[in-house]
């Protein structure tokens, strides 16, 4: 069975981070913006983001965006929204990940 990122977005993105994605891989020639969950963090797991080499098996978040997903995150952020802000007083990717049963005051880590 074969997983349609397009049709059935597990994360879905905001223009502001699809604009940050494109501008992190254009500055990166053959890399790709990956998201994923490890565990850690005050709330028991923390995301992740890197700019790295593709990973075999991670899935795409939109076509046409170098944008991937380790797929066993996909319970933990299936349904969540990443958003970019650029602001005086804040900086950086954001996640409204409706999984979370509890956050961090960081907004970093989650519990699930």
């Amino acid at each position: 069975m074969s997983l349609s990122i397009v049709e059935n977005p597990i994360v879905q993105l905001t223009e502001a981070a699809r604009e940050k994605i494109r501008e992190l891989t254009a500055e990166n020639p053959g890399k790709i913006f990956r998201l994923f969950v490890e565990a850690g963090g005050c709330s028991g797991f923390n995301y992740g983001m890197s700019i790295t080499s593709p990973v075999e098996g991670d899935l795409r978040l939109e076509e046409g965006l170098d944008a991937m997903i380790d797929p066993a995150c996909i319970p933990y952020l299936k349904g969540s929204v990443l958003d970019h802000v650029d602001q005086l007083t804040q900086t950086g990717f954001r996640i409204r990940n409706p999984n979370a049963k509890a956050t961090c005051g960081c907004g970093t880590s989650f519990e699930a």
